[in-house]
């Protein structure tokens, strides 16, 4: 659950070209990209339950992820921690795929989500759109990005532990991010990344992406003028306020972030957050189709950026 900051409080209403068989919002890659196929993945998920950290549900999702990424050709890469939580410590998994561009030394490209549900004692909670959806396009990005081999780097991150498990604080919340970011700024890694784009909430059959405050300007001013050039400004919504979620430890190693949500799940309001209600009748495959479309839309853009 990413959560809305005090900054946030008082909502405030507001108002390319691409290298060379990179993809755009014509490429094959975008023409390859499906709302169906990232729905299967969204009925995977669902069918095996509540996920919360550390169940025995979690790690079949886990190697469900794991399964779908190599058979794309991925190696996957399960980097395993224990972090302390209010019930004490629990073993979480972070799992990353890489596919290794041409222009390697000059960085990567971060696409990330979070794949656990959070946990609630009545074990309804099936987490359809929050984090099911956002899994299931980051698995069908890594699906057409499959074959592409030039510029920078791709990595595609699925973090555990994103979820409260009593109250969300800075100490109750996004263990899996808070690790790899503090592990990656450790090793130097994350002087590499350029951009880190972060899918949370993005199957609502009503989007409306919050332009979220925490995120670096230019490349949340990147996506927003993209989806404005291909014709998916009406998926962007006017709420605009800081959002604390998997991207913030990053923001705080000094790599450049955009969190890509709609925190207003469900009439009214947010009626659909964390609630038995997040089911599969309320996730969209093609509100899924057209975040996709955006992300690989805005990625040659990057890669002319940060690629030569």
């Amino acid at each position: 659950m990413p959560f809305w900051s005090v900054e946030a409080a008082t909502l405030v209403l507001v108002a390319a070209s691409s290298c060379a068989q990179t993809p755009s919002a014509s490429s094959p890659a975008a023409a390859a990209l499906s709302g169906e196929k990232a729905m299967e993945h969204v009925r995977a998920q669902v069918a095996l339950g509540p996920r919360p950290p550390g169940s025995d549900a979690l790690a079949r999702a886990r190697q469900y992820i794991v399964a779908q990424l190599r058979g794309w050709g991925y190696a996957v890469e399960d980097d395993t921690f224990e972090p302390v939580t209010p019930y004490g410590p629990k073993k979480m998994h972070d799992l990353i795929a890489r596919r290794e561009g041409r222009a390697s030394d000059r960085g990567a490209i971060v696409l990330a989500t979070h794949y656990d549900t959070k946990y609630f004692p009545s074990g309804n909670f099936v987490g359809a759109n929050d984090p099911g959806s956002s899994t299931a396009l980051a698995l069908e990005l890594a699906r057409v990005l499959a074959g592409s081999r030039d510029g920078l780097d791709y990595w595609f991150v699925f973090f555990d532990g994103e979820e409260a498990f009593i109250e969300w604080s800075s100490f109750d919340s996004t263990y899996g991010s808070r690790h790899l970011a503090r592990r990656w700024k450790q090793e130097g890694v994350t002087a590499k990344i350029r951009a880190f784009i972060l899918l949370d909430m993005i199957g609502d059959r009503d989007l409306e992406l919050n332009r979220e405050s925490n995120s670096t300007r230019w490349l949340r001013d990147l996506v927003w003028s993209t989806a404005a050039e291909i014709g998916l400004s009406g998926i962007l919504g006017s709420t605009e306020g800081a959002i604390e979620d998997d991207h913030v430890p990053f923001l705080d190693a000094g790599v450049a972030c955009v969190d890509l949500i709609d925190l207003n799940y469900g009439p009214p309001g947010n009626s659909y957050h964390h609630r038995d209600t997040d089911t599969l009748d309320k996730v969209s495959a093609e509100s899924m189709e057209k975040v996709g479309k955006l992300v690989l839309a805005v990625l040659p853009k990057l890669q002319k950026k940060f690629g030569k």
